[in-house]
């Protein structure tokens, strides 16, 4: 017996957002999930090739994967905006090169990376000095400091955990992720402090450093996913993932 059936709109029906995820991440689904868990918001994921050393020759390798994983987001779709979750790459490849790259497979989404994603709430925040805290070793941490300086914002504190292994960034404690904020942030007064790098657990440190600071601290996965939310018209406050959205 055939059965019947009727169709909908589907899950999106607000907006269908795509994010590609790094092979080697561990961090950003999981808090992606919990910060886009909102009716009628539909997220998919792909993941890119990536070996654990994080240096500029490895990133900048993503270059050429990006088409491939973007074509593995459902192509029935129409997407409000896509994500490429990795800031250490974005900065090396470029934002605007991303995109572009991006969007020869999906033509009609915005897109966005975790660089570009922090410079707009930087702006939306009204904030110019920052406390910048990396994982990353120096060369790749010195390149995504310069970028935020041609974006208009002056490094007031700076620290690095200065591990190169993206599995070991991703063991990285709360404990030490809040004790680097708060280490950074007494450097020289600042306005914000920006925790750069997807794998490294902060949804959960960014209320409480907030709170002990009393200034907004933007990490890339918050920050990626705060600047999707808006590209794709989302705009409900969720003042549980920071000040970035009140």
């Amino acid at each position: 017996m055939k059965l019947g059936f009727q169709t909908d709109a589907g899950i999106g029906t607000r907006a269908n957002l795509g994010v590609i995820v790094l092979e080697t991440d561990e961090t950003l689904e999981h808090e992606f999930s919990r910060i886009m868990n909102r009716a009628g918001v539909a997220l998919y994921h792909s993941r890119i090739p990536m070996v654990p050393e994080i240096r500029p020759d490895t990133l900048a390798r993503m270059e050429q994967d990006l088409p491939a994983s973007a074509r593995l987001l459902p192509p029935s779709l129409t997407f409000d905006a896509i994500g490429f979750g990795c800031t250490s790459a974005s900065t090396v490849i470029g934002s605007d090169r991303v995109a572009e790259t991006v969007q020869t497979v999906c033509t009609g989404a915005q897109v966005t990376d975790p660089l570009a994603a922090i410079i707009a709430a930087g702006r939306h925040l009204g904030v110019k000095k920052l406390g910048f805290v990396t994982p990353y070793i120096p060369e790749v941490s010195a390149k995504m400091r310069a970028k935020l300086e041609e974006a208009g914002f002056e490094i007031a504190g700076f620290g690095s955990f200065e591990e190169g292994n993206d599995q070991v960034v991703a063991r990285i404690t709360k404990a030490s992720i809040l004790e680097a904020i708060e280490t950074t942030a007494a450097q020289a007064p600042c306005d914000a402090v920006v925790v750069s790098c997807t794998n490294l657990r902060c949804l959960d440190v960014i209320p409480l450093a907030e709170e002990r600071l009393g200034k907004p601290v933007l990490s890339s996965n918050q920050a990626l996913a705060w600047h999707m939310l808006r590209l794709a018209g989302v705009q409900d406050p969720s003042p549980e993932f920071g000040q970035l959205f009140r």
